[in-house]
């Protein structure tokens, strides 16, 4: 598969992977800015944004917008990280141009004061909905707790207050600052010509601005450590999850990180299914690595039953302590890189597998790796390698957050959230 790239004159990035066998096309907008990008009385803003892109164009109506996806058979969508907003859509090769066409429209909206109205209102309604589902909330505020003032721990959604006094004219403020074309990579993938595609983009983009944008606190965090207890009595179940440091995403260890994560809580046959799942102490336990910029972090976790909680605490801090002191068995890194490479290969046959993972490569390292030399990076991962990864970022230096019931949870008083 055939990589290509350049660059418009006014800073946009365009990547892609040209596969003649392919049947279908992928290929999105990545424009890179997220919560971590928000001032606080920002908070909330690129999430409302993603919503505003679809509520028309001077070009078009928001109906116009689902009207002409519709007619070629393509389903759009969006989605708001701490890091990235992105607009995609895949359909078939002939559909290309259009789709194409829709997105580039779209980017470029309206923003409009009715719509920006009527959409708070949507928004403001998914803040409470969103406030209603325990492991989301959970998450968030252990993400939050354990960053402490660093930008990664910004909420994607913002907050009540955040959003409810947010103009319009801030959002356009933020979108001309953060939307400029040299902060923006188009990615593609799958059967289609290349020079076609990059001169409709060019036609379509060209007139797109350039800003001076960046991106502060790229420095490492480890976490403020401790036991942090959030109590919310009406929730069922004690939800707990331990946070410790990682490599950042242009970093080598990440594939060292990725491996540890997997081989220490995969839903089968990891360290945390034995321990908690399989003997029935835990109705969930997993453990995933996440990359960022400048910063990593690996999430282990587990829900129980609130009488359960504290020991399976001490279980799964037994479990990091022991992968920290003796790493990984030479069977379980053969079982995870197996399980990873698997995921991979599943994973990239698709042009919009494809077209996700060169645009993150390229957002995070400016590279461009096959997936021959990505199965070949996790392959190369030896028990060295694991335990330079573990020397360096500790994965018993935890920041434990535990949210459900629990009044008080092993001798911490809860703070009622």
């Amino acid at each position: 598969m055939p990589f290509h790239h350049t660059r418009l004159p006014n800073g946009l990035t365009i990547i892609g992977e040209t596969s003649p066998s392919a049947r279908s096309v992928a290929l999105g907008y990545f424009v890179r800015t997220g919560s971590r990008d928000e001032t606080p009385e920002e908070a909330g803003v690129s999430h409302f944004l993603e919503h505003m892109m679809f509520k028309g164009t001077p070009r078009r109506t928001a109906e116009q917008v689902n009207l002409d996806f519709d007619r070629i058979g393509s389903s759009p969508n969006a989605y708001t990280s701490e890091e990235n907003t992105v607009y995609y859509a895949a359909g078939l090769p002939e559909y290309l141009p259009q789709m194409l066409d829709i997105l580039s429209d779209i980017l470029r909206p309206s923003l409009r004061d009715d719509d920006f109205d009527t959409e708070k209102k949507v928004i403001l309604e998914e803040i409470k909905m969103y406030d209603d589902q325990p492991g989301s909330v959970a998450g968030e505020n252990a993400r939050r707790i354990y960053y402490g003032g660093h930008p990664l721990g910004n909420s994607v959604l913002g907050t009540l207050g955040s959003v409810g006094a947010l103009t319009r004219d801030q959002m356009h403020a933020y979108f001309t600052r953060r939307y400029a074309a040299n902060n923006i990579i188009l990615s593609v993938a799958g059967n289609y010509d290349w020079d076609q595609m990059v001169a409709q983009a060019a036609a379509a983009c060209s007139g797109w601005n350039t800003a001076e944008v960046g991106r502060t606190h790229r420095t490492e965090c480890n976490g403020v450590g401790g036991l942090h207890v959030l109590t919310r009595p009406k929730v069922q179940q004690e939800y707990v999850l331990f946070l410790a440091g990682g490599p950042p995403a242009d970093s080598k260890m990440r594939y060292a990180a990725d491996t540890m994560a997997l081989a220490v809580g995969d839903d089968t046959g990891s360290h945390l299914y034995w321990a908690l799942i399989d003997p029935g102490l835990a109705d969930s336990a997993d453990c995933s690595f996440y990359e960022n910029d400048g910063s990593g972090v690996v999430y282990a976790s587990f829900t129980s039953e609130l009488e359960h909680a504290e020991r399976n605490m001490e279980i799964v801090r037994k479990v990091l302590a022991n992968v920290q002191k003796n790493g990984l068995t030479a069977e379980e890194l053969k079982l995870a890189k197996s399980k990873i490479t698997s995921r991979w290969v599943r994973g990239s046959e698709r042009p919009m597998g494809r077209m996700n993972a060169i645009a993150s490569m390229w957002a995070y390292t400016g590279e461009y790796r096959d997936v021959d030399t990505e199965l070949a990076n996790y392959d190369a991962v030896t028990l060295d390698d694991v335990r330079a990864y573990l020397d360096k970022y500790p994965v018993d230096r935890l920041t434990t957050v535990a949210f459900g019931p629990g009044a008080k949870v092993a001798g911490v008083e809860g703070q009622v959230v």
